[in-house]
């Protein structure tokens, strides 16, 4: 029983030996180490986007275009509301915790919606597909330019310099290229990507899981960790957990006072309340290059990713139910 869940589970389980591995060998997995990850890591990222990009469908998409209402509900409970947590809270993150994991909260707080478990929780919670796979693509597409400019903008008014320009050419080069020549390429690849279909969902876990380590062994090998205490850890697992179940009720209870159909609040419910992991560790790696707090600004969006899978899981299951009774 045991062995089977940490098999369906081993995504995460593998984030977890990442992290021992990084702690055991941080002189391989280290920038310019023995492994030379930094230079594995930016093919591995190309590839997934080629991938993203080789899976969308331009059909699908455009049958959620029309409802306008919904995607601008939508785009901006992620780049509006979350953000807008950062600019109410942001001194209190800056107050109680390192610097490096208030990065990491703000970071976690612009970052775009995911795309594979927004519209998987919103076809389980039998919610408007065409609609979640828009916005949830949409939302990518928009945060190649909207997450670097409002970490540039954020970390401005806190004095710490990055740049802006760098990072978004750096970003359309490493991920945008590279989704837009898989849209290029689909009707040549498509049948070959649904013959490998096993392969090419995992492939973006496999470049995610050697980022991690690849981070962790930087941050340890540079003694971020240090000081950080198992408090640390209960403290930053509790925002995440509150901002998540803030955030999932508020656009719930907003969805209603805009008149939204139970399709349409369930959309908008599971894109505007995720973050993702997928596209957020390999931007990372390019917004913040070789910081070796790395591994300490990923803390926060690993630990919320678990937490929001989890949660919407149990939510996608309550508004399934919600449906059947609805239809009887």
């Amino acid at each position: 029983m045991l062995l089977s869940k940490l098999k369906k589970e081993w995504f995460l389980v593998g984030m977890v030996l990442a992290i021992i591995l990084a702690i055991l060998t941080p002189q391989w997995g280290k920038s310019g180490g023995v492994l030379h990850l930094d230079r594995i890591t930016v093919l591995g990222i190309a590839l997934v986007f080629f991938l993203h990009g080789l899976g969308l469908s331009p059909k699908t998409i455009a049958d959620g275009v029309a409802n306008w209402k919904l995607h601008i509900y939508v785009q901006g409970a992620t780049f509006v509301a979350y953000p807008l947590i950062w600019l109410l809270f942001g001194q209190g993150f800056l107050a109680s915790m390192p610097m490096a994991l208030a990065l990491g909260f703000c970071y976690l707080f612009v970052l775009p919606s995911t795309i594979s478990s927004s519209v998987a929780m919103t076809a389980i919670g039998k919610g408007n597909l065409p609609g979640a796979i828009f916005n949830a693509s949409l939302s990518s597409i928009l945060g190649v330019l909207i997450t670097p400019l409002l970490i540039h903008l954020f970390m401005d008014m806190q004095g710490a310099q990055l740049h802006l320009m760098d990072s978004v050419l750096s970003i359309c080069k490493m991920l945008l290229l590279p989704m837009l020549a898989g849209q290029l390429l689909r009707p040549l690849l498509l049948q070959w990507s649904q013959k490998h279909k096993a392969i090419v969902n995992k492939l973006d876990k496999y470049v995610i899981l050697i980022i991690v380590y690849g981070a962790f062994c930087d941050s340890i090998e540079h003694g971020v960790w240090r000081n950080f205490s198992v408090s640390l850890l209960i403290m930053s697992l509790v925002v995440c957990i509150t901002v998540l179940l803030v955030m999932v009720h508020s656009i719930q209870w907003g969805a209603r006072k805009c008149g939204f159909s139970l399709p349409d609040e369930v959309t908008a419910v599971f894109c505007g309340s995720k973050k993702t992991l997928a596209a957020g560790i390999p931007m990372a790696k390019v917004i913040f290059a070789h910081d070796p707090n790395l591994g300490m600004i990923l803390l926060p969006i690993m630990l919320y990713h678990p937490i929001q899978i989890f949660y919407c899981a149990i939510l996608a299951n309550k508004y399934a139910q919600k449906t059947e009774i609805a239809e009887s």
